[in-house]
């Protein structure tokens, strides 16, 4: 049985069998949904109580050395099932969903959050293997509420408006390529209210060259031997692989929190693709097009740093 129709029997198994995973499912149906509309971009916001558990996560190195791993197989709800891929990965139904169907892919081995080296050509096998699922990580500090255990999510295709926008041509002219061959190219953009790279290419091999580079020199910009703050967006479009790359320079925001004037709000993958997925009903009921613009602009790099993560591409 082929990857997909493994993970479709899984869906189906554990939307029957498993009650958590039915309801709340059943409950996301029918979450509130609200567009708002930037400068060039759209965005979707979602009343969802369940995502407070991310939102508020606390990932510092003492709350999760206190807490049970919850991708560990020793401390997950029996009920939940797996689907093992390429001897590494436990691809699971994510019981608190914000797509309308929702995985994570987990390592088998509890190992920290790192894209590099290899991890990058697994999440380009992976987006070909299931071509109807947009792939999504999020760096250790960027939204990962497992930062300890190393994993993807993904999602359905069709729900995140910047995985159609990005792709529209004129977005791409020649100066805002920065290598191009004639399998693909990689490019940034900052006219869809984000910065963002983008990677479109043919062959995997080639995607999976420029994502590499791409993360050597964000490494080199932040002058940081670590992981560089990011979040990626992955999926297989016909013959292209496609990968947004949102360089990032800070985790939450300043007005995080539940108090007076603060938003619960801890953007990650699918909050800059263009879907924010709100704890609070005040939060959701509120949130102006001024605010979410005011939100990327604090957390994503600024004009500075691409310059130089641009200058250190051209030099690997």
């Amino acid at each position: 049985m082929k990857l997909n129709e493994q993970i479709d029997a899984l869906i189906d198994r554990q939307l029957r069998q498993w009650p958590l995973v039915r309801d709340n499912y059943a409950t996301l149906e029918r979450a509130a949904l609200r567009s708002v509309s930037l400068a060039h971009s759209e965005v979707i916001l979602q009343h969802n109580p369940e995502r407070r558990r991310s939102s508020a996560a606390r990932v510092d190195a003492a709350s999760l050395a206190a807490r049970p791993c919850f991708l560990c197989r020793e401390h997950q709800p029996i009920e939940q099932e797996t689907v093992e891929w390429g001897g590494a990965y436990k691809i699971q139904v994510n019981p608190y969903p914000i797509f309308p169907l929702h995985l994570t892919i987990a390592s088998l081995e509890h190992t920290p959050q790192r894209l590099l080296p290899r991890r990058i050509d697994h999440m380009l096998q992976l987006a070909e293997l299931l071509p109807d699922w947009v792939l999504f990580y999020n760096g250790p500090h960027c939204g990962a509420s497992a930062p300890d255990h190393m994993h993807f999510q993904a999602g359905c295709k069709g729900f995140l408006p910047l995985c159609d926008e990005v792709l529209d041509p004129a977005l791409w002219p020649d100066d805002e390529r920065i290598e191009a061959t004639g399998d693909g190219f990689i490019g940034m953009t900052q006219r869809l209210d984000r910065p963002l790279f983008f990677i479109r290419c043919e062959r995997r091999e080639l995607a999976g060259f420029y994502l590499a580079r791409l993360q050597l020199a964000m490494m080199q910009a932040s002058g940081s031997g670590d992981e560089p703050m990011q979040n990626l967006l992955c999926w297989q479009d016909g013959d292209y692989c496609n990968v947004v790359v949102f360089p990032r320079r800070k985790h939450r925001p300043d007005c995080y929190g539940e108090g007076e004037g603060q938003l619960l709000l801890s953007p990650a993958s699918v909050d800059l693709g263009g879907v924010w997925a709100c704890a609070l009903r005040r939060d959701y009921d509120t949130l102006t097009a001024s605010q979410l613009q005011a939100l990327y602009d604090e957390l994503c790099a600024d004009n500075a740093t691409l310059v130089r993560i641009i200058d250190h591409f051209y030099q690997t």
